[in-house]
């Protein structure tokens, strides 16, 4: 807000879009963070990628794409069946982040239409704290004010909003919300991967294949997406 100072004499479409890109975001954050105290960072990050993939195949009417659906499907159920002791609450709390990320796309695509620069984004963002601030201060209360929780807590909110969100909303100006959804096709991998390097989450060998075959629906989706090349002469 500081940085964009954005004005608050938005249209009502616009002041329309900023509430539900904020609600959403504000829910998809927290379901996915509750995902993550519950269950390792690659499967969650793979349930959640269910909402983007959905998308993508939103509406497509071709073979392909109802086998890479049953593909990603396929992948989730193989998830689950080498989770052993998964926990339950947290597959769902991810399986409802994934649904708000499906929706943050569409939302997303909207407030870039209505809004420029950053304007959207800042009063999207307070839209959004004002959903999971309560939540944080009756879990945590008081403790939320130590330093070294405010610090790591910016660090957070940088890297994991204002940056990536940011970037997502520049990329929703530019391509439709369809083909932004089935580009991200390399997270659940890349989220499996850095939760094993950085905070030793390691995944069954059936795990992994799942994570894999969501990753590979993702990657058909978006092959079978491409339109075909204009004749030539």
């Amino acid at each position: 807000m500081l940085l964009w100072r954005p004005a608050l004499n938005l249209s009502r479409q616009a002041w329309g879009a900023v509430l539900s890109y904020g609600v959403v975001l504000g829910l998809m954050n927290l379901c996915f963070y509750l995902s993550l105290s519950r269950i390792p960072l690659g499967i969650a990050v793979t349930i959640e990628f269910l909402g983007p993939l959905g998308v993508a195949l939103l509406g497509s009417r071709r073979w392909m794409d109802a086998f890479w659906a049953l593909l990603a499907a396929g992948g989730v159920v193989l998830l689950m069946e080498g989770g052993g002791d998964l926990d339950l609450l947290g597959v769902l709390f991810a399986l409802a982040a994934g649904a708000f990320w499906g929706l943050y796309i569409l939302v997303g695509a909207a407030l870039g239409r209505h809004t420029t620069e950053g304007n959207g984004l800042a009063l999207g963002m307070a839209v959004a704290a004002l959903i999971a601030v309560p939540f944080g201060v009756a879990d945590s209360g008081t403790a939320l004010l130590q330093p070294w929780v405010l610090i790591a807590g910016f660090g957070v909110a940088l890297l994991s909003s204002v940056v990536p969100y940011t970037v997502d909303l520049e990329a929703l100006r530019k391509i439709p919300p369809r083909v932004f959804g089935i580009l991200m096709s390399l997270e659940p991998a890349m989220a499996a991967l850095i939760g094993f390097l950085v905070l030793s989450e390691a995944l069954h060998v059936s795990q992994w294949i799942a994570v894999l075959c969501v990753v590979a629906a993702s990657a058909g989706a978006t092959r079978s997406a491409r339109a075909p090349e204009p004749a030539a002469g």
